[in-house]
């Protein structure tokens, strides 16, 4: 989830189908506006609540923020604030605006602390101020609390809503706990274990508590083996622990230990998907968007594109410079400026592919900075061979080209075709190692990998491709071509 802004572009298709929301709008929303129109407040109430919250949000995606102010006013409380969840920010935000200050407490009151968090933190600052007075004392501790995390970590994505026992505490007791406070919990699969001083000590499934013996203390099922997120952390590391352990929910603890969260699945689908969001934008040569891509203000568009392509202008401005030092060859044998495209492309591609893997596997946990010696050398010896099968076809192209009379390459067509199949072999290796070793170097700086864009890559490959391009030519065909 996140950055919120992206989360944003998220929050419109988390959990939906299009199809189903296609079809349930065909067959609900007629009866809901027909019932809406009529008056008939008491069954419009029996058939939405009929249905999941979830549902309910799809419906209201097309119809008009007026409908929709007044269909939220006949709803039972709770099963709003449910619904509130489900809806696209643009549609929160508009709802807002038509209901009046009770009805928006209660809705801000009943959602659930993350989702609220979400909206809060995309809100402009004075409206979230004037939001929190509008919850009650304890709600608005809760929501004050989770928005002093910084942007994009775990703090900011985690629910205070889970059940903690004490380990000297039956079994027995541990249940009737459950039943108890369990209801508006976010889940119950795991039942947190703290100490006097609200120490996280140990995490027990539910399934463990039910076959245990009522009469037995909790200490003694007890292993005291537990995975625990830090509420600081960035939100990656939710990802990926998620997908090591396995898990539907995992604790957030502090500094000290003590817990103060928890995380579940279905928010870290969120923040996964906005990751591989913001890191294919990136590695197209862009920022990373804030918003959905209709909903991102034209002079927004063009300054998160701008920057990049700039850079990348100066960058090929260098190529055209490369290419006026080398003037005279040129000029000479216009026919080796024929190849100029060829070689760079290839150049470039390979670079864009080896970085697009490295990546990724960056991302995923496969590679980590101590594997960047191995993925040189391998990254070598793949360019090696990718950039002696492209050079053989530009060989054979060139032969093929001359004996059909095409091109006469000056009467020495091996010449210029052994001179493309070398420079394709030093351009395709160059491009394999620099798209490979950029997203490591960035990685050890700090920095996000994904900035290591392929577009970006290519570029660089570019300006120092022509340089082997040429020196090879010079080498191979002074004296006859130059």
């Amino acid at each position: 989830m996140g950055n919120i802004p992206r989360f944003r572009a998220m929050q419109s298709n988390r959990g939906r189908n299009p199809v189903r929301r296609v079809m349930l709008g065909q067959l609900i929303g007629p009866e809901i506006q027909d019932l809406l129109r009529a008056r008939e407040f008491g069954e419009l109430r029996n058939v939405l609540t009929g249905l999941p919250p979830a549902d309910v949000a799809d419906t209201f995606e097309d119809m008009s923020p007026t409908d929709v102010g007044v269909i939220f006013r006949i709803l039972p409380r709770e099963f709003a604030a449910h619904i509130f969840e489900y809806l696209p920010f643009e549609v929160q935000e508009n709802l807002l605006h038509s209901l009046g200050h009770e009805e928006v407490a209660a809705v801000l009151n009943d959602m659930a602390p993350d989702d609220r968090t979400a909206l809060l933190e995309e809100l402009p600052g004075p409206v979230t101020q004037r939001l929190l007075t509008l919850l009650s004392a304890e709600e608005r501790a809760i929501a004050k609390n989770l928005l002093g995390y910084p942007e994009e970590s775990i703090g900011r994505r985690m629910t205070p809503d889970y059940v903690a026992v004490k380990p000297d505490w039956t079994i027995a007791q541990v249940l009737e706990h459950i039943r108890k406070v369990g209801r508006d919990k976010e889940t119950l699969n795991v039942i947190y274990v703290i100490d006097e001083k609200g120490m996280l000590i140990d995490d027990i499934r539910l399934r463990e508590l039910i076959l245990a013996d009522p009469a037995a203390k909790l200490s003694d099922i007890m292993d005291r083996q537990y995975s625990a997120l830090r509420a600081d952390q960035d939100q990656e590391v939710a990802v990926s622990e998620f997908k090591r352990l396995d898990r539907v929910a995992l604790p957030a603890v502090d500094s000290n230990g003590h817990l103060v969260g928890m995380v579940t699945v279905d928010d870290v689908l969120d923040m996964a998907e906005q990751e591989a969001t913001e890191d294919m934008q990136k590695a197209g040569g862009m920022e990373a968007l804030d918003d959905a891509y209709m909903q991102v203000g034209f002079w927004e568009m063009i300054r998160k594109r701008g920057g990049w392509l700039f850079v990348l202008f100066l960058g090929s401005t260098l190529t055209a410079s490369l290419m006026g030092q080398f003037e005279g060859q040129i000029q000479k044998a216009a026919v080796v400026a024929l190849f100029v495209p060829l070689i760079i492309s290839s150049g470039g591609n390979s670079g864009s592919q080896a970085t697009t893997i490295i990546i990724r596997s960056l991302a995923l946990n496969e590679l980590t900075l101590g594997d960047w010696w191995r993925v040189f050398g391998r990254e070598c010896l793949t360019g090696f061979a990718l950039g002696a099968f492209l050079g053989f076809l530009g060989f054979a192209r060139t032969i093929l080209w001359y004996y059909f009379g095409w091109h006469d390459y000056g009467g020495h067509p091996y010449l210029m075709a052994g001179t493309v199949w070398m420079s394709l072999i030093g351009i395709v290796m160059l491009g394999s190692t620099a798209g490979s070793m950029l997203p490591f170097i960035l990685r050890k700086c700090g920095l996000d990998p994904a900035s290591a864009s392929a577009p970006f890559v290519a570029t660089l490959v570019d300006v120092t491709g022509l340089i082997i391009y040429f020196s090879v030519a010079l080498l191979l065909l002074k004296g006859t071509l130059l």
